[in-house]
């Protein structure tokens, strides 16, 4: 089989950055091939990405794709004809006012015929399931709405090569399955050629060879079952196992006979081997302590008839959130799951004013109420003491014990220098602060998250990795000392162990001084295996809220809302079926000493 890109000794380095992004890197890609990508945020899968693509013109080496140099800069509009790259970032790529023309920007600029053109729109809308969006307005959607817009535009010049790099970070589950099996069937399909840049150690099993970089280099090539029997070798390049091949590794260790499998209903089959061996056919199980009641506090959370309406009164009204309520109480680690477009960010943002209720603005006046009918049903909040509804609060100081950090950290970051950016926050929030207390208090912040001091504070915050930007971004927040923190999504993009990293850092900060913490999140393991309650956001509505031991026994109907399960509530589903009833193991450690316990309580231990 020919190979459609040749790589021999690339090297690229980023002016005025220390040594080499990409430095004698060597592959080729054969047609029709499907490959993973993974590696550390910073080790240089966007960069290869970027040569590929000819966004980017190597310093040296040899780069040949569908037979045309790549570093011949002649070349480059050519090759984008023939590579399409799906960023991380959708509002990097988006260039219209209108979904539709967005997604027809690709293929006029290559030269194709406007009626095919319309055939193309209706294709790529119907494969990433967005066809309802096509007259919307790419600002108005939601993070995830946006980079399946992404995909479906770059879908829409039908590349020789596909590039996705991280797109499925801010999706759903059912997104993310959604935007992979279409890539996948394109593949089997079409023969396209798919290149899968992936922090989600599931996704990229379902490649035929994996690539690890680690350092601009290629550490680890070859199949993902050959990759991952390697874990000891993942962890040093700060990545790590799959959650159910860790699950496998901790039943051999106590002596199961565990084979290496990558699906939930294929390690259900295993333990079942391994408990009828000892007698074990159903009957057996292992319960969770009931869950601890939730008590009141200074700083509980309540939200009652909560709706709002985007563009109101425009072509582009979008209806967001449609009557919620919800409590959230002092001192819990709160996650809130839903949907692309649920509702989810909208919702969080209300919490410090940042999109205020109607009664709360300045032009407010109490609607007059027709006779025999009833009076209009007025949203509320209240965080703590301060009443979000009372023109009269001060948002200011609401602002100041409620920090966010939002989706896309960039977007919060604006400063020349990573001390500026972090001091901002609290010179705004507290005048009478000295150089020295700023100062001290701003590196205070800036260690918490992990970062030196010394050696980030003149920076640029933009020139900084996709991790060390969200650790900025959180000590700008915390530098303040907020009662309530929110993060949405605060782990997305990141590699294996900065997602760790930032969860035991959350975890930290909750322990010591934050009164509650609240996450935004897509990633049902991490939600888990985290927070102390869950909320359920469907369309703009609360579908309901509980411990995640007892939510997740909910799978069927969380599937039918586009959302997943934790993979351990997958495999124990597949053992109830079969009489082995494991319940409230959330996490993969709460799992396998489960699942232990039963085995070594077997007729034959």
């Amino acid at each position: 089989m020919e190979n459609i890109i040749e790589a021999q000794n690339l090297k690229y380095s980023y002016s005025g950055q220390e040594g080499c992004a990409i430095k004698d890197v060597s592959f080729t890609v054969a047609r029709g091939e499907f490959i993973s990508v993974i590696g550390h945020n910073g080790s240089g899968k966007s960069t290869l990405a970027r040569l590929i693509n000819g966004l980017l013109e190597p310093d040296g080496g040899k780069l040949t794709v569908l037979g045309m140099d790549v570093c011949d800069g002649k070349n480059a509009v050519e090759v984008r004809k023939h590579v399409g790259v799906v960023f991380q970032n959708p509002d990097n790529q988006m260039v219209a006012s209108i979904v539709e023309d967005d997604i027809a920007f690709g293929p006029e600029n290559i030269g194709v015929e406007r009626e095919e053109i319309g055939k193309r729109i209706d294709w790529a809308l119907s494969a990433v399931g967005m066809e309802q969006y096509r007259h919307s307005t790419p600002a108005r959607l939601s993070g995830g709405q946006k980079q399946r817009i992404a995909v479906a535009g770059v879908l829409a010049i039908k590349p020789d090569v596909l590039i996705l790099d991280e797109s499925t970070a801010m999706l759903d589950p059912k997104g993310r399955r959604e935007v992979i099996e279409v890539v996948r069937r394109l593949n089997r399909e079409e023969g396209m050629t798919v290149i899968l840049i992936t922090h989600f150690m599931e996704e990229a099993l379902l490649a035929e060879r994996t690539i690890v970089m680690n350092r601009g280099e290629i550490a680890l090539s070859g199949t993902p079952e050959e990759i991952f029997k390697r874990g000891d070798a993942l962890e040093t390049f700060n990545l790590s196992l799959p959650r159910i091949s860790v699950i496998c590794k901790n039943l051999r260790a106590a002596g199961m006979e565990i084979a290496d499998v990558l699906k939930p209903e294929e390690l259900a089959l295993e333990i079942l081997k391994n408990l009828n061996n000892r007698g074990i056919y159903g009957g057996q199980s292992s319960f969770s302590p009931p869950a601890q009641p939730q008590t009141r506090g200074d700083w509980d959370i309540d939200i009652k008839n909560l709706a709002f309406t985007y563009s109101k009164k425009s072509p582009f009204a979008t209806r967001a959130l449609n009557g919620v309520n919800l409590s959230i109480c002092d001192g819990e680690f709160f996650g809130i799951i839903g949907h692309t477009g649920s509702g989810k960010s909208t919702l969080v943002q209300h919490l410090n004013a940042l999109i205020k209720l109607p009664q709360a603005e300045k032009k407010y006046r109490k609607p007059k109420v027709k006779k025999g009918r009833p009076a209009p049903v007025l949203p509320s909040i209240t965080v703590g003491k301060f009443d979000l509804a009372d023109k009269k609060t001060d948002f200011k100081a609401l602002r100041a014990s409620v920090g966010m950090v939002f989706q896309y950290p960039e977007y919060q970051l604006f400063a020349e220098t990573v001390f500026a950016d972090v001091a901002f926050g609290l010179k705004n929030f507290n005048k009478k602060l000295s150089d020295a207390e700023t100062e001290q208090a701003v590196k205070n912040s800036l260690e918490i998250v992990g970062l030196n001091y010394e050696e980030v504070k003149d920076k640029s915050p933009f020139d900084l990795s996709g991790g060390q930007k969200r650790r900025v971004a959180i000590a700008g927040v915390i530098v303040t000392r907020p009662h309530i923190l929110i993060l949405d999504e605060p782990a997305a993009g990141l590699d294996p162990k900065g997602k760790k990293e930032i969860m035991e850092l959350l975890h930290k900060l909750h322990r010591e001084w934050c009164k509650t913490v609240i996450i935004v999140s897509h990633d049902m393991d991490e939600v888990a295996e985290n927070c102390t309650r869950v909320a359920v956001i469907s369309g703009g509505e609360v579908f309901a809220c509980d411990s995640p031991a007892n939510l997740f026994t909910r799978a069927s109907e969380l599937s039918a809302l586009g959302l997943d399960v934790p993979l351990t509530a997958k495999i124990s589903t597949y053992l109830g079926q079969n009489g082995i009833i494991i319940r409230g193991a959330c996490t993969v450690k709460e799992f396998s000493d489960k699942v232990i316990e039963i085995y070594e309580g077997g007729k034959n231990a």
